[in-house]
């Protein structure tokens, strides 16, 4: 049967497009690397299209859940309802359809839990994976690249990065083949101009920043801007050049068609104040039906909404602005405002959206031009320059595929940033992408109880983290996964049913006697048993000798690195022995191990000079030039031996098995130690991670406690400190009502420049409960800092009276005048705190918690909140997903 192409477009394929489909049609998984509107989602359809010819199933996974609901929507158009499904923590729509569209986070959930969900996926689309460097989300990605079952592939959608080929080198070498298919050429190209404000000619010169490629040899004149002639007020220099004014340049954009624009400013603040001004200049860029189309749009989209709460939100102000095309777009807002703004954008009503960075981030909003008006940003404690990922971020909003023949960005002119650097980040191509991963407490209960120790720290350091940080240890990881896997097949060929091979063995080499009989294949299991450290006696002049490495060569010879009592280094191999050699004690060696090191050697040599041996057998084993006596000695002996192996026909094959399984176990302890000795690894954080656990009372070794089979089900931030909240009952006993304020301190944190009011508390029961969580996040913090751990993000009690009062029923204008806290950011910190009461509620160890935390989760979701959760296009947020994995 022809396979069916679901998915039609109206232009050709580009070439990186085809490299990709190859690739998927080879049975590989690919990474796609290209610039924001180059038409990576095709490359995701064609895996769709392949899963769903074979009979298999689809995840697409997006880092927010306003891309899940966006994506969910255009594949139901495509693919028809019943087979495209959602699940975020909001919504749960057909979750066990043909293709399910889920937040990253979900993913993970599932795959810890082994859902059934997984059976016949075939494909996993990681759509906008250069989010594995955020410093919060970024982990996830890695969970899932890491731990998904083998069998699945993966399409791995990213922006343009420069370091493409070593992230899809560290995906194939933890999962297997895979392509990785660049793309820099943008769909539509870009150009970039340096805007400038000219007392002079009172006017604005837009001048282009590059000139076949490189810096305009003209721009540095915009940096000598002091004005020849009289001075200025106080006797100052007057300036030439100056920052154009917002309103200067929307009517500039305006003149030039260059309309729309989205007009990037670093502040909520600053995008409310630039849109407010530009509004009331009287600017109007929308003809009257643009108008009633607004509008329309606008009341579909605040349908939910009751007139209080519009009113409190200033509704007949921003609905002016936008009907005259101008609005800001940032997180302050309530998300059916900013859903109504990116709507209006996307049909070409609104002409000048004022926007932070967060609009970059995923959403499908492309305009004509870009403005960037300051190349510095506020990051909380300093300001920092953009970098060229970010600036490309911006940028790349520019250009419409299909409308647009080119974009434009536009950077403002600053007396504090030079042309240079403004060039510099227009041409600059170092979009390196740099890995946030780290292990945390929950990953760290899943991978305990999940698996062994041993795989556990494989699995961490095979992390990207890792990769970047020294791409051995994840190489030896991989290597250690291929033996482990060679090592069971020798064991099982090793088996005999007439008997037990290893006796056997050891019978056949008793029988040689004092084992100067011992054939050459015996001397080199022997050799590939002894371990570093191990101390063995050696003829005249050389005595004792210390074991410094085993190493394995093609064809399975052994080398022995040995160091004397003197210092001197020797190298063996079977050919320099006549007989089994005999171990006679143990040293400590040096660490780190570095075996090829001048001064671990010399350490060796003393700790041997000081070691206490045993006798050795008289004459000992003789090194350099014995040989061993051949084959028919061996025979000898084995067709000599009554034992029931030696009756069977396949007894050679089984007995070079068990040597090959010895050198194999061999191979991995030594590969062990080399990881060991790479004290960066994250298996050594890792291992610091279950320290502390184990001093709270999550593990017992390497078994979980009670406590810490519900720290594995608990998917937060501060994931620790709140499972010791719940086990230690400091939410037990609180109506609904105050455990909602109560745990608005682990889910609250202030990120304004400006410090919080002193936090009120309605009772004192509140007051004496945060108390105890603020004294048990000191004493974690404590511990982690101790061990070297970054530090559990410390409980703010800021929101727990505006919390309190809007589980109680409180109107949205008393609760935002309780804090100085924006009507966006109060939606936003309601919905995080919902999705935890919700997991509260499935595993706080106390029955009446559980049903205290459902039913404030339940009194929460009111008004503008649950507005804010609509089906596909009306969910808007910029927060990760932790919801518990769906049934």
């Amino acid at each position: 049967m022809a396979p069916v192409n679901r998915f039609r477009h109206d232009f050709a394929l580009d070439p990186f497009q085809e490299t990709a489909f190859a690739a998927i049609d080879a049975g590989r998984s690919v990474l796609v690397a290209a610039p924001t509107g180059a038409g990576k989602t095709v490359v995701a359809e064609h895996a769709i299209d392949v899963a769903l010819n074979a009979g298999g199933k689809v995840f697409y996974t997006t880092p927010i859940k306003a891309l899940s609901n966006q994506k969910f929507a255009d594949l139901r158009a495509v693919l028809g309802a019943d087979r495209v499904g959602l699940l975020t923590g909001d919504n749960a729509i057909r979750g066990d359809a043909d293709v399910v569209v889920m937040t990253t986070e979900v993913l993970r959930n599932m795959i810890y839990a082994g859902s059934s969900n997984l059976d016949g996926l075939e494909f996993v689309v990681l759509d906008e994976v250069h989010y594995l460097q955020d410093a919060y989300r970024g982990p996830v990605w890695e969970e899932v690249i890491i731990h998904a079952p083998p069998s699945i592939r993966l399409v791995c959608l990213s922006a343009t990065i420069s370091n493409a080929d070593r992230l899809a080198a560290w995906i194939e070498t933890v999962r297997g083949p895979t392509d990785v298919v660049t793309e820099w050429r943008r769909p539509v190209a870009l150009y970039n101009h340096y805007l400038v404000a000219d007392r002079l000619a009172d006017s604005l010169q837009q001048v282009p920043t590059l000139v076949d490629g490189r810096p305009n040899p003209h721009g540095t004149e915009y940096d000598s801007d002091r004005l020849r002639g009289p001075r200025g007020t106080r006797g100052r220099p007057r300036h030439r050049f100056r920052t154009p004014r917002r309103l200067e340049v929307v009517e500039h954009l305006d003149d030039r068609d260059l309309l729309p624009a989205i007009y990037f400013v670093f502040s909520r603040n600053g995008c409310d104040e630039a849109a407010r001004s530009v509004v009331d200049a009287g600017v109007r860029l929308t003809s009257p039906d643009e108008r009633r189309r607004i509008r329309a749009l606008v009341e579909s989209a605040t349908a939910h909404l009751s007139d209080h709460d519009l009113d409190v939100l200033g509704y007949d102000r921003w609905l002016h602005g936008l009907e005259q095309g101008i609005a800001a777009h940032h997180a302050g807002m309530v998300p059916a405002f900013k859903e109504a703004v990116e709507s209006c954008f996307v049909q070409g009503l609104a002409k000048a959206v004022f926007a932070t960075e967060t609009l970059a981030l995923g959403i499908n909003m492309p305009a004509r031009s870009v403005v960037i008006e300051a190349l510095t940003k506020f990051t909380g404690e300093t300001h920092e320059f953009l970098t060229p990922a970010e600036y490309t971020q911006l940028t790349g909003r520019a250009g419409r595929r299909g409308i647009d023949d080119v974009g434009h960005a536009l950077v403002l002119w600053s007396p504090f940033v030079g042309f240079g650097q403004v060039a510099a980040l227009a041409s600059s191509r170092e979009f390196e992408l740099r890995s946030a991963f780290r292990p945390t407490y929950n990953m760290a209960a899943n991978l305990v109880r999940r698996y062994d120790r041993g795989e556990a720290h494989r699995l961490v350091n095979s992390s990207f983290a890792q990769f970047q940080a020294d791409t051995t240890v994840v190489q030896l990881e991989a290597r250690r996964a291929d033996l482990t896997r060679l090592l069971a097949r020798a064991d099982a060929e090793a088996q005999c049913d007439r008997g037990d091979v290893e006796e056997y063995r050891r019978l056949v080499v008793e029988a040689a006697g004092d084992h100067r009989g011992a054939t050459p294949a015996h001397i080199v299991d022997a050799i590939a048993r002894m371990k570093p450290g191990d101390v063995f006696r050696a003829a005249a002049p050389h005595g004792r000798l210390a074991v410094l490495s085993v190493g394995f060569r093609s064809g399975g010879a052994v080398k022995l690195r040995a160091v004397t009592t003197q210092g001197r280094v020797r190298n063996l191999t079977a050919d320099d022995f006549d007989r089994l050699p005999d171990v006679i004690g143990e040293i400590t060696l040096p660490t780190p191990y570095r075996p090829h090191s001048a001064s671990f050697c010399r350490e060796a040599a003393d700790e041997l000079r000081r070691a206490r041996v045993r006798s050795g057998r008289r004459g000992g084993p003789r090194p350099y030039g014995g040989k061993g006596r051949g084959a028919h000695h061996r025979r000898s002996h084995e067709d000599q031996l009554d034992h029931p192996v030696a009756r069977c026909p396949d007894r050679g094959r089984h007995l070079r098995a068990l040597e090959r399984g010895d050198r194999l176990r061999r191979e991995l302890a030594d590969l062990d130690r080399r990881v060991g000795g790479h004290h960066q690894s994250l298996s050594a954080r890792f291992d610091r991670v279950l320290e502390i656990m184990v001093a709270r009372g999550f593990a017992e070794g390497w078994q979980l406690t009670e406590r810490g089979e519900l720290l594995r089900r608990l998917y937060h931030e501060s994931d620790l400190l709140v499972c010791e909240v719940l086990t230690d009952g400091m939410l037990d006993g609180l109506d609904a009502d105050d455990l909602a304020g109560l745990a608005s301190c682990l889910t609250y944190e202030h990120r304004s420049r400006v410090p919080p009011a002193p936090p009120r508390f309605p009772n004192a029961r509140l007051r004496d409960r945060y108390g105890e969580i603020e004294a048990r996040a000191k004493a974690l913090v404590a511990e982690e800092l101790t061990r070297d751990l970054p530090a559990t993000r410390p409980p703010d009690a800021t929101l727990v009276a505006a919390t309190r009062a809007w589980a109680k029923g409180a109107p949205l204008e008393q609760v935002l005048e309780h804090d100085e806290l924006s009507p966006g950011d109060f939606v936003r910190n309601m919905k995080q705190l919902i999705d935890l009461l919700r997991q509260v509620g499935e595993v706080a160890p106390d029955a009446s918690t559980r049903d205290a935390a459902r039913e404030a989760s339940r009194r929460l979701f009111r008004g503008v909140v649950a507005a804010a959760v609509a089906l596909p296009g009306g969910a808007h947020d910029d927060e990760p997903d932790a919801g518990s994995e769906p049934e």
